[in-house]
């Protein structure tokens, strides 16, 4: 029902806007707003409509409005093909940004080719497509990548570990995160750990206690998940349920903030390039405000995504400056530096060969028995993008 409405309120969102192409920046977006991947892509898009709102309001940018048009994929491939071809050939938008599972990567990518768009991710993993030498049309804001997640995450464990390292891994049976858990284990050996099992588990899973069991008969004393936040907490509350001690390790997702407080569980870690709110920066408390004064359905925490995503819309439109085609955008794109005010380790910075960022900052936050408060366990690393 929440999903419905968010989709319904964006729509109208949409349709505040009815300035036509010629006097208005037309931005697309394709995402799963509704279905598995919802929790995770549906904020980022919501995030992104609040920016795109602020901005609207005060007069957008260059003097022209943004017109945001935004459809839900459900994290099909099939019907994000079909929104990025109506975004593209119907809409004409001039940038088309995606947040959603990575299988719906494959065939949004192929509509932004034959229109020769530019594609920014957002919300939906980095492919690797943007680290050097980047695909000439594909972005990315999104906090977290291919291989350098997993090399920050093993190097944690390698540093934390009190004892030799017996490592399981659980992925989503989706391509990039069966991808990142693959390298993982390559990685882990190569580090003188020691993979015991890995499950790779299916989007639609509704019980994970025969994963769960695998993995726990295994033995291992650590595990690393890297998928959709409802695999990384599903299999570890199953897990736990089952007996299981060790320590845990997934990608912060931004719903990771609320879950550590949820579970309150010292031996659960989540690692990721976002500030997390309980860091309380001044931009935290902007988002906080914003989000009140819109009446976001979302908690604000869940914003980080989608705000970073309108700072780089931002930064982007105003170097293309009016009028802006999608050749003008895209070569904007190439040059593009932006402050993330505290929300990242660091600036997001693209050039001609790298659509990513030129560093990648990690920090990791567990639950904190002692303070009862989540709590920074190791802070920010940085790794450089090459």
């Amino acid at each position: 029902m929440l999903a419905r409405a968010l989709a319904a309120a964006l729509a109208a969102a949409t349709l505040a806007y009815p300035a036509s192409a010629q006097d208005a920046y037309v931005i697309g977006v394709t995402g799963a707003l509704t279905g598995p991947a919802a929790g995770t892509n549906g904020p980022p898009i919501e995030g992104l409509r609040l920016y795109v709102d602020r901005l609207n309001a005060a007069g957008g940018i260059n003097g022209k409005k943004i017109q945001l048009t935004v459809l839900d994929d459900q994290g099909e491939p099939s019907k994000a093909a079909a929104n990025a071809k109506r975004l593209l050939t119907q809409d004409n938008v001039s940038l088309l940004v995606l947040s959603s599972l990575s299988s719906t990567f494959a065939p949004v990518i192929a509509e932004t080719r034959r229109a020769n768009v530019a594609l920014m991710l957002m919300g939906a993993v980095c492919p690797k497509e943007v680290y050097p030498p980047a695909d000439l049309l594909q972005f990315c804001t999104t906090a977290y990548a291919g291989g350098y997640d997993s090399r920050a995450t093993l190097a944690f464990i390698k540093e934390t570990a009190k004892e030799p390292v017996r490592i399981g891994f659980a992925a989503m049976a989706i391509p990039l995160s069966r991808g990142e858990i693959d390298y993982a284990e390559e990685q882990a050996k190569a580090m003188g750990m020691t993979p015991v099992d890995k499950e790779v588990i299916p989007p639609s899973t509704a019980d994970y206690t025969p994963f769960a069991t695998k993995l726990k008969d295994a033995n291992p004393n650590w595990i690393f998940s890297w998928a959709p936040w409802v695999t990384q907490v599903k299999t570890f509350e199953a897990l736990r349920r089952l007996g299981w001690e060790g320590d845990y390790i997934t990608w912060a997702h931004i719903e990771a903030e609320s879950e550590l407080a949820r579970l309150k569980d010292g031996k659960f870690y989540v690692i990721g390039a976002n500030s997390l709110f309980q860091d309380n920066l001044p931009i935290h408390k902007q988002i906080i405000e914003e989000a009140k004064k819109a009446n976001i359905r979302y908690p604000a925490e869940q914003m980080t995504e989608g705000w970073i995503g309108g700072l780089v819309l931002e930064a982007v439109l105003k170097a293309g400056g009016w009028p802006a085609d999608a050749a003008k955008i895209r070569a904007a794109m190439e040059n593009v530096k932006v402050d993330t005010q505290g929300l990242r380790g660091g600036a997001i910075e693209w050039s001609k060969d790298n659509h990513f960022r030129t560093r990648q900052y990690y920090r990791v936050y567990r639950w904190d028995p002692a303070k009862s408060a989540v709590a920074v366990t190791k802070d920010w690393v940085a790794y450089d993008v090459k």
